[in-house]
């Protein structure tokens, strides 16, 4: 039981990060707006590739800053 609480705990982890990073790019590059609101858009994409397998936040925030902007 402990093993899986852990590895949920690095999941969550991976996406906060990726989702961090992400959207830190997108807000200074003005693709996305500077509101303190999490953009459920952004977080969907990054949810749909982790749950294909990607698990590296850095190739998961890239994957999803490309996909965000030829979605706008």
């Amino acid at each position: 039981m402990l093993v899986e609480r852990n590895l949920q705990l690095v999941n969550i982890e991976v996406v906060g990060e990726a989702y961090d990073i992400a959207a830190n790019y997108l807000k200074k590059t003005g693709a996305m707006a500077d509101s303190g609101l999490i953009d459920n858009r952004l977080l969907e994409i990054i949810y749909k590739l982790f749950n294909a397998g990607d698990r590296n936040r850095l190739r998961l925030a890239n994957l999803v800053i490309s996909r965000f902007q030829r979605a706008v």
